[in-house]
């Protein structure tokens, strides 16, 4: 399928793992561009190398940390210095939490909100302008199903994402004059490593699968969870 992303320059935050990852191979399978954002040096630049290696694009990674106005300002610096800008911009940097409300400090509260709120104002505030001058675009936030569905051990998760809904459809009020289309998605149970990792620290690595088919036989009408390919080709 032809979806007319031929030398389109998206850029993938959390691309080195996971949903992100797959994100990006999914981009770069029909023939764009891509500059795939994360924190750790070695895993991007590992992914970045299989993505060119594998689909002929060009594919560039940028360790940042989004959860910072610094590690937005050098991402935006990054598709400008490198591709002179962006179609593309997905956030999709995050990861789930496990606390309770009365015992969470604000510290908490504060880090999630910067990674899954602010990381999502400030790259929009850097690449729209971008989009905009090259005709237009499109942004795609990662929330969750978490957003109006909430999972009981993850308060913070559930209120961070939920916002990120609200803020994805005041963005595509705003948005859409300049020529900038604006979405989010909530996906359900993707199996990526955040979720193994969740399992692991709530049960154990000798139980962690079996708390995720219980997860699975709760909550999803399919009793299994989707894959990251599933979601990316979606």
């Amino acid at each position: 399928m032809d979806l007319g992303l031929t030398d389109r320059i998206a850029v993938i935050t959390g691309g080195s793992i996971g949903i992100g990852l797959g994100v990006a191979r999914a981009f770069a399978r029909e023939g764009a561009n891509v500059l795939i954002a994360a924190r750790d040096r070695e895993r991007l630049d590992q992914a970045a190398a299989a993505i060119s290696r594998d689909f002929g694009v060009e594919a560039v990674g940028h360790a940042c940390d989004v959860a910072t106005a610094e590690g937005c300002a050098s991402l935006v610096a990054a598709a400008r210095e490198v591709f002179g800008g962006a179609d593309i911009l997905v956030n999709n940097a995050g990861t789930g939490s496990n606390e309770t409300i009365l015992e969470a400090p604000d510290e908490k509260w504060q880090a999630y909100w910067d990674l899954h709120v602010m990381a999502a104002v400030r790259l929009a505030r850097g690449f729209a302008p971008m989009m905009q001058a090259r005709g237009g675009g499109a942004i795609l936030n990662n929330a969750s199903i978490c957003a109006t569905q909430p999972l009981w051990y993850e308060p913070i998760y559930n209120v961070t994402k939920a916002a990120l809904v609200m803020l994805s459809k005041n963005m595509a009020n705003e948005f859409i004059p300049l020529g900038i289309r604006v979405n989010a998605i909530s996906p359900g149970l993707i199996r990526t490593p955040d979720w193994v990792k969740t399992a692991t620290q709530l049960t154990g690595a000798d139980k962690a699968e079996e708390y995720l088919q219980s997860v699975a036989d709760e909550h999803a009408p399919i009793k299994r969870f989707g894959s990251v390919e599933e979601l990316a080709d979606f």
